[in-house]
């Protein structure tokens, strides 16, 4: 572009000092001009259309970036659900074994209960007709031998 500047500064001058100058010179060195300014063009269209490029190959790149952190993210939540899931059912399975096992005891001390408080009400009984025995055998000796 700089070679086709000093050009028309040499032709302007010629113009301005030569009486028979051509004036199509100028118009094929305007031609000239337009040819470099479509070739910068294209050439800026050109990069344009690379930078485009790249950015979309980065943009898909930080894409499957973001899906493989994220697929990453939730199989690390998944384990970590199913490790939770699985202690809340170790932690229910202890708590209903040892319900279980107060359940059994609360049976055991209600048999335990009644077959104590049974004991009780028999011995409480013999010992009621041991004692009636008692004063039946003293009543009944009273009536035979008079004092």
């Amino acid at each position: 572009m700089e070679s086709l500047l000093s050009q028309f500064t040499i032709l302007s001058n010629q113009a301005l000092q030569d009486k028979n100058f051509d004036p199509s010179t100028v118009e094929d060195l305007m031609k000239l001009f337009e040819i470099e300014a479509y070739k910068s063009w294209a050439a800026m269209e050109l990069q344009h259309q690379n930078e485009v490029k790249e950015a979309e190959v980065a943009m898909q790149q930080a894409e499957d970036y973001l899906d493989s952190v994220m697929e990453s993210a939730m199989d690390e939540f998944r384990r970590f659900e199913e490790e939770m899931e699985r202690m809340a059912k170790t932690e229910l399975n202890s708590l209903v074994e040892t319900a279980e096992g107060a359940r059994r005891m609360g049976n055991f001390m209600e048999k335990a209960a009644t077959i104590a408080s049974k004991r009780y009400i028999e011995a409480a009984l013999n010992s009621a007709t041991a004692s009636m025995k008692s004063a039946w055998k003293g009543l009944s000796t009273n009536k035979v031998h008079p004092s």
